[in-house]
């Protein structure tokens, strides 16, 4: 009788796959989840309900019927829509039935961009820290990411210079993210045409994730493509996800050239089909109703950025102003702690959940993430918690 345990080869699973470390934040979540009372600073979530008018929508649209595959780029009613939204709010146009895919939130069309023009060995520039699922997902394409520094003193933009400086005949892209996950960093437009001048000098590649456009205060988002020269370069990024509080119906979306779209819709079709109808049906409402409801979230996180920043600042913890997203990065240095040994003290002793630095990089070490995606009576509570711990390391 064959012996079929001996018969399984030792690289079972893939060598790309074993590059990509666990989720950092994935630990703390799961001490989390053995505790109770815990006040949660962690996830990067909206704590608003998705408004009425666009769920009412999704369950009319279901009541209908209406629960049939759309077309592999999406409904084109919600193409037409966002064509409509990025002219009238950044001056660009693009061909709803060709140069817009709708795809299963973000996070979709940030893998399928990277798998469309990413070969073995191609390096994409990208910003440390950052948002946890852009180094596995360059990686997962077989590219190679190059992390430019960044710190609190260069409020977490990046710097030109240093970009310059990682460019080989192997660079393919540059991928930003403003404002940006975890920091809460708005680049200004004229840091964004040093960007733009950089890409078309060395003929790069732009992938913008520009999710959390709708939540910046007292600034303007500049949208990257918008820039001079950018669009034909530039593969733009958003969703619904945030601004609208539609976490759960993972409707994203990518705007590029129809070139680079087909090629992102061929593994579109294969591996997703289409993203679910009523999703989109949702979304095509969410932007037909206007920003009534997006300037009332904003509004709130505003007076919550306040109440985080200042708190975090009266307790020793420097913490810089975000301009936009719903996130806090305060250093938490003088403690003397690393960011995971911070985290998971206060998770244990105080009670607060947050998600340490380091998991978005190595020039994350030092700090942590605190989202203000929840009530202000939360977050002082949390504030408060939080005073107790760091008295102990009298700073």
């Amino acid at each position: 009788m064959v012996d079929v345990q001996h018969q399984v080869k030792h690289n079972l699973i893939s060598r790309r796959i074993s590059q990509i470390p666990p989720s950092g934040i994935r630990r703390f979540f799961d001490i989390l989840s053995s505790l109770e009372g815990v006040i949660s600073l962690g996830i990067g979530e909206p704590d608003f309900t998705t408004p009425w008018h666009i769920r009412e929508s999704a369950i009319y649209s279901l009541e209908r019927g209406n629960t049939m595959y759309t077309s592999n780029l999406g409904l084109l009613e919600l193409r037409e829509e966002l064509a409509c939204y990025l002219r009238k709010s950044y001056g660009l146009k693009y061909d709803p039935c060709s140069e817009i895919l709708i795809t299963v939130g973000v996070s979709e069309a940030l893998d399928l961009t990277l798998r469309a023009l990413i070969d073995p060995g191609d390096e994409v520039i990208l910003s440390d820290p950052s948002y946890v699922a852009y180094e596995p997902c360059i990686i997962l394409s077989g590219g190679v990411p190059v992390f430019v520094p960044t710190d609190s003193e260069n409020q977490f933009r990046l710097d030109p210079v240093e970009i310059e400086r990682r460019i080989t005949p192997n660079t393919k892209a540059i991928l930003i993210s403003y404002p940006s996950n975890p920091t809460g960093a708005v680049m200004p437009r004229e840091g964004l045409l040093e960007l733009a001048a950089i890409a078309e000098q060395h003929d790069l590649l732009v992938i913008s994730d520009e999710i959390y456009s709708s939540l910046v205060y007292g600034v303007e988002h500049t949208c990257f493509a918008s820039l001079p020269g950018m669009r034909k370069r530039t593969v733009l990024l958003g969703g619904f996800s945030k601004a609208y509080a539609m976490t759960g119906w993972r409707v994203g979306y990518a705007a590029a050239s129809a070139e680079i779209i087909q090629a992102m819709t061929r593994i579109h079709q294969y591996a997703i089909m289409c993203v679910p109808t009523m999703g989109q049906v949702a979304a095509v409402e969410a932007l037909r109703a206007g920003d009534a409801e997006v300037n009332r979230m904003v509004s709130e996180y505003d007076q919550r950025r306040r109440v985080m920043v200042k708190g975090l600042n009266n307790l020793g913890l420097p913490c810089i102003e975000p301009q936009g997203a719903f996130y806090a990065f305060p250093s938490v240095k003088r403690t003397g702690l690393s960011s995971d040994e911070f985290a998971e003290r206060l998770l244990r002793e105080g009670k607060v959940a947050v998600v340490p630095g380091s998991v978005f990089g190595k020039c994350g070490e030092g700090y942590i993430r605190c989202c203000y995606a929840t009530s202000i009576a939360e977050i002082n509570e949390a504030l408060m918690r939080m005073k107790y711990f760091v008295e102990k390391f009298h700073i």
